[in-house]
């Protein structure tokens, strides 16, 4: 039997379609009951509430729980040349994609009802990347949260990651970190630390918290933005790609780049869409021999193989590119004859790769797009981190007297409609009473 679950199009009524669609909602009602009293605690009690919840969940407070310059400084000399080298060249592509996106967010202006109307961008001053941390390292998510703050222009960037046992983050997320541009580092995380960064006890209060955690972690961010505390870039959920492929996709390739999707976890769903059943079962046949190849993490690969991937067979591509419209990927591999033609059909997805050349891991690591990306759907309606995500827009109007003449009945009008004509349409009148 395939481990690779194999459909074909056929097969698709609206009760299997709808069921290889869902995915564990980020609306967690036990995390969100679980954090919203830690939150609460944290802003009633500040760093003490912090410290007891830092004991209670990680065992210790790491103490100082900023890191320290000399610290830095040490990780820094410690570090491998060959992984500086590395990650410097990953952060020299992230920094020139997001000045890229910056240059074309200009200020522009027109002339609407004999008025100047126009808008500009300016960044959130205050912003906390989270990056996961404890037991693992994931420093090209700091590279991926902070170099966009820069590129904005956020004057106070803190990052803040939970600590090893030992009351450390690891050498590489210290550097980079710093390379990044980070202004300071909290050995903290989990849901106190993402409230403790809301309320501004170790650094000022953050405006903005981006960046990928446990379920606690976007409950504690759901929860600080729904009370209108802070904003989030969006829920965070199981990493997942789907891979659109014809007959030109080499299967071996296929295997590696779903596997590698299984490698993030049990409930990550890696997904095939294709014209071709030969390929969807060549592509089967390289998963078991990439699971007897490299059995690292075995059981978590076979397991996300097994309970949330499969492959769908469609009689064309135009019927795949619909069911992953619909499906919004976090990630969107396009192997096909003409990827850059197929493009054109994606209206839902946080970041595509085109050809046969672009495994997920490049835009993870290096290409310079970034990782932090909507999962479960929420590409329909969010887009992955970017510069934008740190500016505000602002608009402006700038009226002549005579424009605001020509526009004064239709306020007095509409005012009056509103019930508002005392104050709101007295405001346009009292301009023009002799």
């Amino acid at each position: 039997m395939s481990i690779l679950r194999i459909y074909s199009e056929s097969e698709l009524n609206p009760e299997l379609r709808k069921k290889l669609q869902l995915r564990e909602s980020a609306e967690d009602t036990e995390a969100l009951s679980a954090v919203q009293s830690i939150v609460d605690d944290v802003r009633k009690r500040g760093i003490d509430a912090v410290r007891h919840y830092s004991e209670k969940f990680d065992g210790f407070y790491p103490d100082p729980a900023l890191c320290s310059d000399r610290e830095i400084q040490e990780a820094e000399h410690r570090l491998d040349p060959e992984i500086k080298k590395a990650f410097n060249r990953a952060a020299d592509n992230i920094r020139q994609f997001h000045q890229f996106q910056k240059e074309r967010l200009q200020p522009a202006s027109t002339k609407v009802a004999g008025a100047e109307l126009g808008f500009y961008y300016t960044p959130v001053e205050n912003v906390a990347v989270y990056v996961p941390g404890g037991k693992a390292q994931y420093p090209s998510s700091v590279l991926m949260g902070v170099i966009p703050a820069v590129a904005a222009g956020v004057k106070n960037i803190l990052l803040l990651s939970p600590a090893d046992d030992s009351g450390k983050l690891s050498d590489v997320v210290l550097y980079c970190a710093k390379m990044a541009g980070a202004n300071s580092i909290l050995k903290i995380g989990g849901a106190h630390g993402v409230a403790a960064a809301a309320a501004g006890l170790y650094a000022p209060p953050a405006e903005l918290i981006v960046g990928p955690g446990n379920r606690f972690v976007t409950a504690a961010k759901t929860l600080l933005s729904a009370s209108g505390k802070i904003r989030i870039d969006q829920p965070a959920g199981p990493s997942e790609v789907i891979v659109i492929a014809d007959e030109t996709a080499n299967p071996a390739f296929v295997a590696s780049d779903l596997l590698s999707q299984a490698e993030h976890g049990e409930d990550s769903p890696a997904i095939l869409l294709t014209t071709s059943r030969q390929l969807a079962e060549q592509t089967s046949k390289e998963i078991e021999k990439g699971l007897e190849e490299r059995p690292e993490r075995r059981s978590m690969k076979e397991t996300s193989i097994r309970q949330h991937s499969y492959a769908i067979v469609f009689d064309d591509l135009k019927e795949a590119f619909r069911f992953s419209n619909e499906y919004a990927p976090e990630h969107l591999e396009i192997c096909t004859k003409h990827p850059q033609d197929d493009l054109n059909r994606i209206t839902a997805a946080g970041s595509v790769f085109l050809g046969h050349y672009a495994p997920v891991a490049l835009g993870d690591y290096y290409s310079g797009t970034n990782h932090v990306l909507p999962t479960g759907g929420t590409g329909r309606m969010y887009s992955g981190l970017g510069v934008e995500t740190y500016m505000k827009r602002i608009t402006y109007q700038h009226p002549t007297q005579e424009s605001l003449r020509d526009a004064w009945k239709p306020i007095q009008i509409m005012s009056k409609v509103e019930g508002l004509e005392h104050e709101h349409g007295h405001s346009v009148d009292v301009r023009f009473e002799s």
